[in-house]
């Protein structure tokens, strides 16, 4: 296997990476509460153009504490006086509410900081390289697998080992039990909202040395992050994580076989294989939409 063919599989897991982080709140959101968001997007963006502003001032490793909360409480404040409105509504209503949160968004951003990409670059103390015999990669991307994969861990322990998880796990199959206990879902919900928001904000951080910054990058990953969700199911927390590196890992394949112009199109081929031949992804389960 070349160094080249390797360099590539690490990248396209890496793109992985941030598709889970993504696609992780995409999913939880939906499935408690039945709310298509399609302005999740927006927050990654939020989260990067927060970096460029907060890090000359307070430095790189307080802005990744910083800017995902400032995100989740942007979130908060969203969910507590819009997402509560249509919890028990059709979701295409949702889908609707938050296309048009995301345009506002979108435009927002444009004006208050130009329509013209912006660029950020890695501290210095993140540079340098990774040298493993005649495997050379960048140490700020290594760092960035390493968080990303922290950032996930810390939500599985969340969700499966707190009294906040059983609530959510147990919202998510049975919401009319979990009522009937007299266990409200509202705050759960906001507090999922918040976490799930936040982990936008958290890529867009993540991300904000490596790409480019402009008021249309939501779009660019939130497609990719509801092919993940497709693929690994509605709900399914460790289909989610599954379909993420099987994305991330045929994307970086594709680009290291030379085949680089249609890495894009391989991964929406996959999820039309998934919705041929299990329309609920792969560990996807039927979910009773939230009450």
């Amino acid at each position: 296997m070349s160094t080249v063919f390797l360099q590539q599989v690490v990248n396209g897991l890496l793109d992985g990476v941030y598709y889970l982080l993504i696609a992780l709140g995409l999913s939880l959101i939906f499935a408690l509460g039945g709310i298509v968001n399609l302005a999740h997007g927006a927050f990654y963006a939020i989260g990067a153009y927060l970096t460029v502003v907060l890090a000359p001032w307070i430095g790189f490793g307080a802005t990744l504490v910083v800017s995902p909360v400032a995100v989740a409480l942007l979130g908060v404040l969203i969910e507590r006086t819009l997402f509560v409105r249509f919890y028990r509504e059709d979701p295409i209503l949702s889908l609707l509410l938050t296309f048009g949160l995301a345009m506002v968004a979108e435009q927002a951003l444009r004006m208050i900081f130009g329509a013209a990409p912006l660029s950020f670059s890695i501290p210095s103390w993140l540079r340098g390289q990774i040298v493993l015999g005649d495997f050379i990669y960048s140490r700020y991307r290594a760092l960035l697998l390493l968080l990303a994969v922290v950032s996930v861990a810390l939500l599985w322990l969340l969700l499966n080992r707190t009294a906040f998880g059983r609530v959510v796990r147990a919202g998510v199959q049975d919401p009319d039990m979990v009522g009937a206990l007299g266990i409200p879902l509202r705050p759960y919900l906001m507090w999922l909202a918040a976490i799930a928001i936040g982990l936008a904000g958290l890529a867009g951080v993540l991300l904000a040395p490596i790409y480019s910054i402009h008021p249309a990058m939501g779009h660019d990953i939130l497609t990719p992050a509801f092919v993940v969700v497709v693929i690994g199911g509605l709900g399914s927390f460790w289909g989610v994580v599954v379909a993420a590196i099987l994305v991330g890992l045929t994307k970086g394949v594709t680009i290291g076989f030379g085949y680089s112009q249609w890495a894009t199109a391989v991964i929406y081929l996959m999820m039309l294989l998934v919705l041929l031949l299990r329309p609920r992804g792969l560990f996807g389960e039927r979910i009773k939409r939230f009450e």
